[in-house]
């Protein structure tokens, strides 16, 4: 009888795995076409999108992650691919601003200030990607991440009929443990459409690109925007 039960356990397990890549696989696949690995024949669109990562893996330790789509982001822009980079990521914390690192380092490497904009808001890639399409009103767009990552941004901009291409830059070695997460990330994303039909967490104000984006030199960087602001703009919005 146990071992009945434990063959029964184990082949319920093994088949959620072979479903669970067999999904992963199949985001793959249908993301595929719209994946480019060389800047020379990515198609040229206004807006950049590079979604951010911490800069820092450990304390001192650069996020390689972080250098390749940074350097990515300087690829497509001095190749004239994209006119502006809008740069998405997380500023959650005190201490923590994705967008504001990201964009000073893009400026020491010679990107016009003038042509970035800043996507305090951008806590997952479902609030990035749709948060490029409903507040800074652009349909068609170069998301610039990894290719792992390419897949899922874009699975989730198909999805929602948003029009979307990927710049893929390189990954650094030895990513088995981050693929392994991807895959639970990819069925997370897929609840998210399907079942959950999430929204991003906070919308806002339409600030069409390109427009004037100006960010002071002297302007705090930690946080620049706070999610409570970002609350309470949404809050004023719906009365």
């Amino acid at each position: 009888m146990i071992k009945r039960i434990f063959i029964g356990l184990l082949f319920i397990i093994l088949l959620m795995m072979a479903t669970a890549l067999g999904l992963d696989r199949w985001i793959s696949w249908k993301t595929a076409p719209y994946i480019y690995e060389n800047v020379a024949s990515l198609p040229h669109r206004q807006v950049g999108v590079v979604l951010g990562t911490a800069k820092y893996y450990r304390t001192g330790v650069i996020n390689q992650y972080y250098l390749y789509r940074i350097q990515g982001a300087l690829n497509a822009y001095n190749s004239g691919k994209v006119n502006y980079l809008l740069l998405s990521g997380d500023n959650a914390l005190q201490s923590y601003n994705e967008p504001m690192t990201m964009r000073r380092d893009l400026i020491k490497a010679g990107v016009d200030p003038a042509d970035i904009v800043l996507d305090y808001a951008g806590f997952r890639t479902l609030d990035s990607i749709v948060r490029t399409r409903k507040v800074f009103d652009t349909n068609d767009f170069i998301i610039i991440t990894q290719r792992f990552h390419c897949e899922r941004a874009l699975f989730i901009a198909l999805h929602l009929g948003i029009q979307a291409q990927c710049y893929a830059v390189p990954s650094p070695k030895n990513m088995l443990t981050v693929r392994f997460r991807e895959v639970g990330a990819r069925l997370g994303a897929l609840a998210d459409l399907y079942l959950m039909k999430r929204e991003p967490r906070f919308l806002g104000p339409l600030v069409p690109i390109p427009a004037l984006h100006e960010v002071p030199e002297d302007a705090q960087s930690y946080p620049a925007v706070t999610p409570e602001q970002l609350l309470e703009l949404e809050q004023k919005l719906k009365k």
